[in-house]
């Protein structure tokens, strides 16, 4: 094994320094930086959400400026939905999804890598706005024709349709990179009836990604055209339609909502049965909810457009939609719920940050079907009765389970397992301080406050609601905090973790804490849903080639199944480190300054950067050069 280990190590071998920081392609390195990095744009959300908080505290305060509330609450929005949540979720992905299908890398090492720059630089130059003052400021929709050159005359949108384009191209790449390692990269034996939850969830993920973006993407472009070439897409009197930017972002939007839960879904579906000791029940169910409600979220998109005159029959068609979506979810809710009830659960910190998704997202989804009804819709429509619904969903649907995962899987990224009590607390603070910051939204919503409201005046009833909403994202952000506090304090001084601490049943247990560059001494042949409680072999960390295990050593490699039941095709030789798909995103966000700023000079520079970078990353220098 000895020997093993040192072929291993020689074939995938790991660069230091800065060079190796900038240049490496192993997806446990991408994935603690997709996590380390959306938690840092979390925290950045998370003071912009605070500063709002504190303006709307008590009536007709002025914390600050009107212009600087609508950059606020713009990039609140957008820091969370396409910073935050969406690439931790994808962090855990990166890091989790080749352990648990039993592969050495991603599928396009290269790719995955090109994917997180994009990401960071996306996120900084969408936040570099502030810098100037003109970060986006209607909205983290958009909607036109608040957001056309006649109403907002800055770079403000510039910023916000380069930005979203720039995002797109990093989830895209993201979702291909998931599906094909998914079904391509699977251990032998790993039939798609024994894909770890999770991983489906993933794949849902991936899927929506692929197939909700363009439309963004396209909204964006149209925008961008009519704001510096004079195009008429959205405007009325030149025979657009401002309704069609709307109908653009919510094709994308509402899946948006439900890429966001799928893998938070599959994340709750990992911790489950380790902490209840049981099997999952209804793994089939589960997975074809995961998928249903992937599908399902394309037909909802005008559930967001009850009150801009569409026909009746239209609005009824979505609104049966809208109350189907919650079949698949509540298949899953009641599986965790069964799960729980047949098996002895053990209430570590993992657990309780589960069972406060399960009741934050059951509450969401209520308030959801009331939305759905097309009467009640549109007598909240744009009220704070909205915005507490989609925190529901979403923060308390991402959140939690983004948490839940840090204490389930921090032990097998870092060997250290975190603090219990200082878990244990965190968890209540977040708990009570998000009911307590949400829930009193909703009642102010229906007394009638209207969404994006930068002041108010007294005596409409609203004081009251605000100034617990303001204390409870307060407490909410002290949670947060300790977390935080917890992991790096854990790092250095938690208990050592060993390969499984918890028991865990499915594959990525089998490797050390933290995991070699390679995963696996030898690629193992999966004979169960749940390996690790079936195969006492996979105990520590190796397989013998007589059990099944396969050394693939005398090279960059790792083995290629077939999609359907993971058998066997061929060894695949993998991309070795490379610096281009960190210079190609640089000479991007060159590209991207230049075309902002109307700097012909800057482009040219960005243009051939981006030539350059890509002729550098295909040429042939005796290595494997694949994405």
């Amino acid at each position: 094994m000895t020997t093993l280990s040192e072929k291993l190590s020689e074939s995938w071998h790991r660069r230091w320094g800065i060079a190796g920081w900038i240049s490496t392609t192993d997806h446990k390195r991408i994935g603690l930086r997709y996590l380390y990095t959306g938690f840092v744009f979390l925290i950045l959300a998370g003071i912009e959400a605070l500063i709002i908080r504190t303006q709307l505290a008590g009536a007709n305060l002025n914390v600050v400026t009107a212009e600087a509330y609508n950059q606020l609450f713009s990039m609140h929005g957008l820091t969370m939905m396409f910073l935050a949540a969406t690439p931790v979720l994808s962090g855990f992905g990166n890091y989790f999804m080749p352990l648990m299908v039993g592969a050495r890398d991603m599928a396009f090492p290269r790719l995955n890598a090109f994917g997180y720059w994009v990401f960071l630089g996306a996120g900084l130059f969408l936040n570099s706005a502030f810098l100037i003052g003109q970060a986006p400021n209607a909205g983290w929709f958009n909607y036109v024709p608040l957001s056309d050159a006649t109403f907002s005359p800055g770079l403000n949108i510039e910023f916000y349709t380069l930005g979203i384009i720039f995002i797109g191209i990093s989830n895209t790449t993201g979702a291909i990179n998931f599906l094909v390692t998914a079904f391509k990269l699977r251990a032998p034996g790993m039939s798609l009836n024994r894909i770890p939850i999770f991983v489906w969830g993933e794949v849902a993920f991936a899927l929506t990604i692929i197939f909700a973006l363009p439309p963004l993407t396209v909204a964006n472009l149209f925008l961008f055209l009519e704001r510096r070439f004079g195009f008429h897409f959205f405007d009325v009197a030149a025979g657009g339609d401002p309704v069609l930017w709307q109908h653009l972002f919510w094709i994308f939007g509402h899946p948006e909502v439900y890429l966001v839960v799928l893998p938070a879904f599959g994340l709750v579906s990992a911790i489950v049965p380790t902490f209840t000791r049981q099997r999952m029940i209804g793994y089939t169910y589960i997975v074809l909810a995961e998928v249903g409600v992937a599908l399902i979220s394309f037909g909802v998109w005008v559930h967001h457009m009850f009150a801009v005159g569409l026909p009746d029959i239209a609005l009824g068609f979505v609104s049966a939609a809208s109350f189907m979506v919650v079949i698949p979810s509540a298949v899953q809710v009641f599986a965790w719920i069964g799960t729980s009830i047949a098996g002895r659960p053990k209430l570590g910190t993992p657990l309780l940050f589960v069972y406060g998704f399960i009741v934050l997202f059951v509450v969401g989804g209520l308030t959801g079907a009331m939305l759905g009804a097309v009467p009640f819709d549109q007598a909240t429509t744009d009220t704070y009765f909205v915005v507490a619904h989609f925190h529901y969903v979403l923060a308390g649907g991402a959140v939690f389970p983004m948490f839940g995962g840090l204490y389930y899987w921090g032990p097998k990224m870092t060997g250290r397992i975190m603090s219990e009590t200082w878990g244990k607390i965190s968890f209540w603070l977040m708990f009570g301080g998000f009911n307590l910051a949400f829930f009193p939204m909703h009642i102010a919503g229906l007394l009638g406050q209207p969404r994006r409201t930068y002041t108010y005046d007294t005596g409409l009833g609203w004081d009251t609601p605000n100034l617990w909403s303001t204390i409870g994202s307060f407490i909410l952000a002290l949670g947060i905090l300790i977390t935080v506090i917890n992991w790096f304090w854990s790092r250095r001084h938690g208990p050592v973790a060993g390969n499984d601490p918890w028991g865990g049943e499915t594959l990525e247990w089998a490797t050390t804490s933290p995991p070699p560059v390679y995963n696996f001494l030898t690629v193992p042949e999966i004979r169960s849903r749940e390996p690790m409680w079936d195969q006492p072999e996979l105990h520590d960390g190796y397989q013998s080639p007589e059990m099944g295990g396969r050394p693939l050593t005398g090279g960059h490699l790792t083995l290629a199944t077939s999609s359907l039941d993971a058998a066997p095709q061929a060894k695949v030789h993998m991309p070795h480190d490379s610096i281009w798909p960190f210079l190609v995103v640089l000479a991007i966000v060159v590209f991207l300054y230049g075309i902002v700023f109307t700097a012909p000079m800057v482009v040219g520079v960005g243009v051939g950067g981006i030539f350059g970078s890509v002729i550098g990353w295909f040429f042939p220098r005796g290595e494997t050069q694949e994405l």
